[in-house]
């Protein structure tokens, strides 16, 4: 049995970052063939569940990047690489002396920030809040007994390179950055534990679900986990170099539906 695990942006969805008709009725194809999928993102489960809602994705999902596991038959959240409370004290440190703010998530899906400094984090945060009423807190208001899985941030590059090079000496921190969506001189940065993979997250779906073999798609860095564990491991043609380097083979781009296509030929769906 082969389990198949997508990356989300940059890989299965589209240039609008959303899942494609085409896209869509490929996986449909694919389920009606008996053939397996889920996703490891470094989304959070909220910013992915309308995205694949729809989409046939029945089996646990992996998010953050192998912190957070979701497991739709039983609506249940689990992690397994929390972050310590002086950890966090590390990354927040290191934010607000770049003038950046930092968003401490929790495993009850609570943001802990201290005031936003600038338009875009304003933004996030009414983002957060259209969640629900009690989803954001103040900083000052995190129980020391939280269970903390990721923090993050956007801000200018230069600062969110600084934050890494602090962030980089911490030995069971892991931090991934990239351009965000509202503009290049924009990055985001997520923080979590370094025990937490996507590659790892997915070995112990493969064997709590007994599937024999894993093909895998992605594009960026915190992908190479995955394509570590992976028997097949796929990069469209945007992705980075190392990750095309590590790639069985280099498909279609994402902004034209190229994991759809190779599906298709791969399975002979059509």
């Amino acid at each position: 049995m082969e389990l198949i695990v997508f990356d989300l942006d940059g890989t299965l969805l589209d240039g609008n970052a959303e899942i494609s008709s085409y896209t869509s009725d490929t996986l449909r194809m694919l389920a009606a063939q008996g053939i397996a999928y889920t996703v490891a993102t470094g989304r959070t489960l909220h910013a992915s569940r309308t995205l694949l809602d729809g989409q046939g994705f029945a089996l646990p999902q992996v998010f953050k990047n192998g912190v957070l596991v979701w497991h739709p038959n039983d609506q249940r959240l689990t992690s397994g690489a929390l972050l310590t409370m002086r950890e966090v004290d590390r990354v927040v440190s290191a934010s607000t002396r770049h003038d950046v703010t930092p968003f401490v998530f929790t495993l009850d899906a609570t943001v802990y920030h201290p005031r936003p400094i600038n338009r875009i984090e304003h933004q996030l945060l009414v983002h957060f809040d259209r969640r629900g009423a009690d989803n954001t807190r103040m900083l000052d208001e995190l129980p020391n007994d939280a269970e903390i899985t990721h923090v993050s941030a956007i801000g200018p590059a230069a600062a969110i390179r600084g934050i890494l090079d602090i962030v980089s000496a911490e030995e069971h921190l892991v931090a991934y950055s990239g351009v965000a969506y509202e503009g290049q001189q924009w990055r985001w940065l997520d923080v979590h534990h370094s025990n937490a993979s996507k590659g790892g997250a997915i070995v112990e779906l493969k064997e709590q679900l007994g599937f024999e073999r894993v093909i895998c798609f992605g594009d960026s860095e915190n992908d190479v986990s995955l394509f570590e564990i992976a028997d097949e491991a796929y990069a469209p043609g945007n992705a980075a170099a190392s990750i095309k380097d590590a790639a069985t083979a280099v498909i279609g781009r994402h902004d034209e539906e190229g994991i759809a296509r190779f599906l298709r030929r791969r399975f002979d769906l059509d």
